[in-house]
């Protein structure tokens, strides 16, 4: 005989019967009203967890991978794609909300916290992993996207059910409640990062302190608000879950000092000297003691070697002080070495010094090595260092201002550097230069990357500066056409692009008409440079040309 159904009464699922299975929800230990609140500081906390994690992933990818658009692009759509499906799978766990959510909170406090030095253990002591796996940093990046965007994404449907379970309500209230908390935890989460744990505590201790409070207040919810709801069994093994977690994390944080540098070593090498954080980058210089050259890496790329720096340096400046040079602009080089080959030119009253970061030029000024490179340069009275915005300040510069500008800034398809070779920025420059002023812009290995290159020549010309293009090769490119091996660029090699430095560097002298290339006969004579290498590298570069490229610009960015 098959008796009628009679419909249950509105209240909790009998899935949240008490451990003894009599069907009816165990009585929580406190208020509905003060469980409710409960519930929605807990998805506030992990909400700014969750969205620390995924601040943490982005910038440790930039870092150690560059192009920070396209790890930001990477990371977030692969996040938001994986709580989709977190969500679908959590519609299991709903039953179990209360463990489900212990269990969910200690993994992710453990996979997001510790997410910050898996990457960079990868990134330092394989290089990649070569081979098949040569973008093995990115393949981990995508990785822990994934994992952390699940857990996340399972977090919602969960937290509805315990929602409902604190004080049953209209769902679209419940909704509201829910997602009201969890927005305003991911803006608190989305501020502390960069004014707070990254300034203070850096990037690897603060996913793990991160990881620490994320786990404390998953397991003090479910452990304290609902643990009536677990059977005993259920709270010892949530509960050893959880210190396991917060033991690795501590054991994590304590030692966090000593594998940033025991890191920082397989990536630069046992002679690092300076390792400083600025407000802007990571400074490394190393070598410059018992013999050893003197190396610089911002951010982990290699930005000056001592073997090879003189010969950029003079290349970049000495074709533009060709003229009138009594006033000069860098933008960037605030390691000095650049106003160091101004400064050498006979008529020089004055040199601007544009450096986004302070840090850099306290180190240039005061390191004994740096310092001594830059034939301390920072030491000249005609020299003014200043720290702002290159773009900001020559939208605040009077017309006319100098005689020459030299731009010794990164790589233009770095993305942070991308609106420094815009049209709308050398419109700026053409402003600032005198009517026969002179622009000297550094625009990237032309012989390897000759697109990114003869861009920034099609946006030189759109802005009204014509350029004559020219190319430096490094010391490295001459010993592989004498038959030895070209040393590989560290930074390349730590970032897993397994590949020879560039063999050379690409520049473009620019001014209102096409300028001459030469050089100035009353300076002291270069080291490296001739009027017969000078025009050997124009031919050089000239036959990568690509023609019929676009212009950068702000809005259209093309390298």
């Amino acid at each position: 005989m098959i008796e009628p159904h009679v419909p249950a009464p509105p209240g909790p699922p009998p899935s949240w019967g008490a451990p003894g299975g009599t069907g009816a929800p165990a009585p929580l230990p406190v208020r509905p009203g003060t469980g409710r609140f409960l519930v929605l500081a807990g998805v506030f906390v992990c909400a700014a967890c969750g969205l620390v994690y995924e601040l943490e992933l982005v910038a440790l990818a930039s870092y150690l991978m560059g192009d920070s658009v396209t790890q930001a692009s990477v990371v977030l759509s692969v996040m938001v794609f994986a709580m989709g499906l977190g969500s679908l799978a959590a519609k299991r766990l709903r039953r179990f909300a209360a463990a489900g959510f212990g269990a969910l909170e200690a993994v992710l406090a453990l996979v997001g916290g510790s997410s910050a030095m898996v990457l960079y253990a990868v990134f330092a002591w394989t290089g990649g992993w070569g081979g098949l796996w040569a973008d093995g940093p990115r393949v981990l990046l995508v990785g822990f996207s994934l994992t952390i965007g699940v857990l996340i994404g399972a977090e919602v449907p969960l937290l509805m059910e315990l929602i409902q379970r604190v004080r049953r309500q209209d769902p679209g209230g419940a909704v509201a409640d829910l997602f009201a908390a969890d927005y305003v935890g991911a803006l608190v989460g989305g501020l502390a990062f960069p004014f707070v744990l990254l300034p203070f505590l850096g990037q690897l201790t603060g996913a793990l302190l991160t990881g620490t409070v994320n786990a404390v207040v998953g397991a003090a919810l479910v452990l304290g608000l609902f643990r009536r709801d677990l059977t005993r069994r259920a709270r010892w093994l949530l509960l050893t879950a959880n210190v396991l977690v917060l033991a690795l994390l501590a054991t994590a944080t304590v030692l966090a000092d000593d594998f940033e540098r025991a890191a920082r070593h397989a990536v630069y090498g046992q002679d690092v000297r300076v390792a400083v954080r600025t407000d802007v980058q990571e400074v490394v210089l190393t070598g410059d003691a018992d013999g050893r050259p003197l190396d610089l890496f911002l951010d982990g790329r290699l930005r000056v070697s001592d073997s090879d720096e003189r010969r950029y340096h003079e290349a970049l400046v000495r074709p533009a002080m060709d003229g009138p040079h009594a006033r000069v602009l860098i933008l960037g080089g605030g390691d000095g070495l650049a106003a160091r080959e101004v400064l050498r030119h006979p008529g020089v009253r004055r040199v601007d010094v544009v450096e986004p970061d302070a840090g850099l030029v306290r180190l240039a000024r005061n390191d004994p090595g740096l310092s001594a490179l830059n034939a301390h340069a920072y030491g000249d009275p005609r020299l003014h260092a200043g720290t702002a915005d290159a773009f900001r300040r020559l939208r605040s510069t009077p017309s006319a201002a100098y005689d020459v500008v030299i731009s010794d800034l990164p790589d233009p398809d770095i993305t942070a550097s991308t609106k420094l070779y815009s049209q709308e920025f050398y419109g700026l420059l053409r402003r600032v230069l005198a009517p026969d002023g002179r622009l000297a812009v550094h625009a990237g290995p032309v012989a390897d990357r000759p697109r990114t290159f003869w861009t920034v020549d099609a946006t030189l010309r759109a802005a009204g500066l014509p350029a004559v293009a020219y190319r430096v090769g490094t010391r490295d490119a001459r010993d592989a056409r004498e038959g030895r091996d070209a040393a590989p660029d560290p930074g390349r090699v730590a970032a897993g692009l397994h590949a020879p430095a560039p063999r050379g560097w690409g520049f473009l002298l620019a001014a209102r008409a096409a300028p001459a290339l030469r050089l100035d006969p009353a300076a002291p004579r270069p080291r490296t440079l001739t009027p017969e290498s000078l025009a050997g590298g124009a031919r050089d570069a000239a036959r990568t040309r690509v023609p019929g490229l676009p212009p950068s610009t702000l809005v259209h960015p093309r390298y």
